[in-house]
């Protein structure tokens, strides 16, 4: 059994590091193009695009923390390969320093749903546009990397845990609106993960330990056994799926 994506174009935000780079390689060895975007990891960006081939595989520099920036990256994946079947919005910021609410500054807060939940609302309105404008059975595919502390809340990182929730209302909702159209939405909710944002809490015997203790399987997700749900869920064996929280975290979310 063959997960082919073949033709279709993907849009995957992050795509540089860690959830994304894997996402991006993955889509392309099934066949897609891709393009993805990156903050400032130039290098490792053009890189991906070597491994992956030029051909079918575009990185675009995009700070994703304003709703404008968000359509112009939608607006360069058409130009690059023409249409727009698949969006993966993977980008997303975590402020490792514990926050507790009252001492949360005003800047953190807006910037934090900014970038994870402002700038993911126009991703999908104006892929959900062009998606529409083509057509087809199905019309497009959208994946939105969620959290487990989207379901279960994180103390002193209430910022995160409201954007994320707010990514799983999304999904709730726009399953229902967009199945008429042939458009499939659902989300994937990893726990904790071996990418650069969690290094410095890994890093940390302590911080570490803690963490290891709150996962049944004993360790952290790698960022392949999350982007291969993702892929999943982007072809014709995922057909009857839509508006789902897809848990890739080790059971975490069960013992929260």
């Amino acid at each position: 059994m063959k997960l082919s994506l073949d033709p279709k174009v993907a849009l995957i935000t992050g795509g540089s590091r860690g959830i994304g780079a894997a996402a991006v390689w993955m889509f392309t060895q099934a066949g897609a193009k891709v393009v993805f975007n990156y903050q400032s990891a130039k290098a490792k960006a053009e890189e991906l695009v070597r491994e992956c081939g030029g051909a079918n595989c575009r990185a675009v520099q995009s700070d994703l923390s304003t709703t404008e920036a968000a359509k112009r990256l939608v607006d360069s994946t058409i130009s690059a390969f023409g249409r727009l079947d698949i969006l993966v919005a993977n980008h997303g910021i975590w402020p490792p320093e514990d926050a507790p609410i009252d001492r949360m500054s005003d800047e953190q807060w807006r910037r934090t749903i900014a970038v994870n939940l402002d700038s993911v609302f126009s991703l999908v309105k104006h892929s959900v546009a062009q998606m529409k404008k083509q057509g087809g059975s199905p019309a497009g595919h959208i994946v939105l990397v969620s959290s487990t502390a989207g379901q279960r809340g994180e103390a002193f990182h209430c910022d995160y845990a409201a954007s994320k929730g707010a990514l799983i209302s999304m999904v709730k909702g726009l399953s229902t609106e967009l199945a008429r159209d042939q458009i499939y939405i659902n989300s994937v909710a990893p726990g904790w993960v071996d990418t650069d944002m969690s290094a410095s809490a890994l890093g940390d015997p302590t911080t570490r330990a803690k963490i290891f203790g709150g996962i049944p399987l004993g360790r952290v997700g790698t960022p392949e056994e999350i982007a291969a749900p993702i892929l999943f869920l982007c072809t014709p064996h995922a057909g009857f799926i839509t508006g789902e929280v897809f848990n890739v975290n080790g059971g975490a979310v069960l013992v929260g």
